[in-house]
């Protein structure tokens, strides 16, 4: 039954990814159209100089991504469902051929994410849907840029392309912490690299992403604190009754997000009252280990082992841990 609901659910992505890949034109196509907004002709612009600078000065795999472009008309396309325990920073997953056990289950189809969704929810699990800002099919497909992803920072684009190219370049089976911590970490890194390359250090544009990013570093260590206070938390609870655990649960968190008022952040993060309305759950925080858990290690790494050097660093971890 499982392995036929597998098959099911492969047609179906398969299905919608292809739907992407056929609508999707080629970005030159897009850029020289009469009608295409300069606005869009001169991100496809820029995505295309950051692609050229991932391929030939970090090292990462030419798989032809991001070279088309899917308008998303302002809709969704894809949905992405992720569960937890209730009371345990313990992922939900599921397995699937080649890339193993992952913690997160996309679909092109919103009805199908809620079901999905319900159906973890009945199991007494925290669950999410979330539209994610980009999506990796590991160069299975031809990934386009969406228009969605347009709305971003030239800096925050850059840090979401790199990040996804890297997904088609390390990948390692049944690791998607190790994974996901790599992708950011040199998202991030090349994203610098690359805007200090195409507007100069300290720009505007430099200094205004390095500021986006040391204040992202302060809201990420303080979920990350808070990720741990919950397990510690949790790993107390044995023995209580479930209404009891939930209030602790509800008023840990609670506290959690009254204390990002100290952090000095800018208005781009909701202030606490506005996450008092509907607190998240352990998937929020699970989202938060999967991706930056394993930062301050990796710039350890990058610093002493690499010197800075990215290049260096991707090529080591490409040898150490090879594509699949």
């Amino acid at each position: 039954m499982y392995h036929l609901q597998l098959i099911t659910y492969g047609v179906k992505q398969g299905i919608g990814q292809l739907n992407l890949v056929i609508k999707a034109k080629p970005v030159e196509e897009v850029i020289f159209h009469p009608n295409t907004p300069d606005s869009v002709k001169s991100k496809l612009q820029f995505l295309s100089k950051v692609r050229e600078f991932a391929m030939q000065e970090i090292g990462l795999d030419d798989t032809k991504n991001y070279t088309t472009y899917y308008d998303q008309q302002g809709k969704e396309v894809l949905w992405v469902v992720t569960a937890c325990e209730e009371f345990k920073l313990k992922e939900f997953t599921w397995s699937f051929p080649v890339v193993g056990s992952v913690p997160y289950k996309g679909f092109f189809n919103r009805a199908e994410a809620v079901e999905e969704a319900g159906e973890l929810k009945s199991m007494g699990l925290d669950v999410s849907v979330r539209n994610p800002g980009g999506w990796s099919t590991l160069g299975w497909f031809r990934d386009p840029i969406l228009s969605g992803m347009l709305e971003r920072s030239d800096g925050q684009l850059a840090s979401l392309i790199i990040h996804e190219m890297v997904h088609a370049t390390i990948f390692v089976k049944d690791s998607v912490q190790f994974n996901e911590n790599m992708a950011s970490f040199i998202g991030d890194q090349g994203a610098l690299m690359f805007m200090e390359r195409f507007y100069g250090i300290n720009s505007p544009q430099w200094m205004a992403l390095k500021n986006e990013f040391e204040e992202e570093d302060r809201w990420n260590s303080h979920m990350l604190r808070g990720a741990k206070h919950l397990d510690s938390l949790y790993q107390s609870f044995q023995g209580r009754p479930n209404e009891s655990i939930r209030a602790m649960k509800h008023e840990a968190i609670k506290n959690i997000f009254l204390q990002t008022d100290t952090l000095r952040l800018s208005n781009k993060y909701p202030r606490p009252e506005a996450w008092m309305k509907r607190l998240p759950d352990n998937t929020f925080f699970m989202n938060y280990i999967r991706y930056q858990a394993g930062q301050r290690d990796l710039k350890q790494i990058y610093d002493v082992d690499h010197r800075g050097n990215l290049k260096n660093f991707v090529d080591v971890f490409r040898q150490r841990f090879p594509y699949l």
